[in-house]
């Protein structure tokens, strides 16, 4: 891999075209029934698979909504069970171990913390500071109780085997392109990425996604799909073409850093040029431009990221679960981590039947 500057990770927004109506997305996960005809024709049946791209993407945002609520209230509920767990080890109740192992260590809130909150929702009430004093400082320490018992209840599901078996909807893309995966081609845990090589945001997020192939090193690999934005980047389609005809001579990454490193020369002079210092074969990579040999591939790729949802770049999907927008790297490691969670509660709970 060839070294990468440092950048701010951003999202490059813009509406997508949609091309063949004949989806093949679905959110299996929230859709086990997903292979059943949902409609016949005159004998002939309907599957969802067959509802329209835009239709695909609705669905999936809905599917992700009702897995979100889901896993906050069973969050909840499992800090919950293991509070309870932890009161009848000691033999009291769960209000009694609170006090004994949160509340009573909570400090009163200061003056200077009172006022500073008087001071930033004066405008929201008449009275004086004097006046609502007592009210204001029992409305900092109830706050900072329930921070502290929600610390609590996580301290203790550190220290606890948890198993997390709710399974989060998941899309299907089509097949990813060996040759453009980064990382161990064995890695339990994907990220594919659709990406405009003119996209600044699509450049900028590039370190974030090597650090974290470096930090998994061997459970996380990288895929890169075509979406160029062709409506607002002018260049974006040519570059995804340079990208597959040097990928045709074994190239694809080295070209695709280069493009990234410098996102100001894309013209077909500009990449003719970086593939001569890339060492390719000119006269094949000029030739294979001007064919536009891989345009229908760039377009199966394009239709199957507006399928399942994608309508700008970057955007991402860590073993199916959709991402978009400014994200920092602690996003993508929070779905890493769970994912990798899940597989070990699934492995473990495969050993012990």
């Amino acid at each position: 891999m060839m070294k990468r500057r440092y950048a701010i990770i951003a999202f490059c927004a813009a509406t997508a075209l949609v091309g063949s109506s004949r989806a093949f997305a679905q959110t299996t996960a929230a859709k086990p029934d997903a292979g059943k005809p949902i409609a016949m024709v005159d004998g002939q049946p309907i599957y969802r698979s067959d509802l329209p791209a835009a239709t695909q993407a609705q669905l999936l945002q809905l599917h992700q909504q009702e897995y979100k609520v889901e896993s906050q209230a069973l969050e909840s509920l499992i800090l919950e069970k293991l509070v309870e767990d932890e009161a009848k080890k000691q033999g009291i109740p769960v209000e009694e171990l609170y006090k004994k192992e949160v509340d009573s260590k909570v400090p009163e809130p200061s003056d200077d913390e009172a006022r500073g909150y008087y001071l930033a929702v004066k405008g929201q009430t008449t009275l004086s500071f004097e006046q609502i004093e007592p009210q204001v400082k029992r409305l900092l320490k109830n706050a900072a109780t329930q921070q502290a018992r929600q610390k609590y209840g996580e301290e203790l599901r550190a220290n606890a085997n948890v198993a997390l078996l709710l399974q989060p909807p998941g899309v299907d893309i089509g097949q990813n392109d060996p040759a453009r995966i980064e990382g161990n081609p064995s890695a339990p845990i994907t990220i594919v990425e659709f990406g405009d090589f003119q996209c600044p945001f699509c450049g900028r997020v590039e370190p974030t996604l090597m650090a974290l192939l470096k930090k998994y090193n061997g459970k996380v690999k990288l895929a890169f799909r075509d979406f160029p934005l062709s409506t607002i980047h002018t260049y974006a389609e040519i570059a995804a073409e340079a990208s597959r005809c040097a990928e045709a001579q074994g190239r694809f990454w080295p070209m695709h850093d280069a493009i990234y490193a410098d996102q100001s020369k894309l013209t077909e002079d500009d990449l003719v040029a970086t593939a001569g210092r890339l060492g390719l074969n000119v006269d094949s990579f000029t030739a294979c431009l001007k064919a536009g040999t891989y345009k229908a591939a760039i377009q199966q790729d394009e239709a199957d990221g507006a399928r399942a949802g994608v309508t700008g770049t970057p955007s991402f999907f860590i073993n199916g679960r959709f991402l978009s927008g400014a994200l920092p790297e602690p996003q993508f490691e929070a779905i890493i981590n769970s994912e990798l969670a899940a597989l070990k509660g699934q492995n473990g709970s495969s050993a012990s039947r």
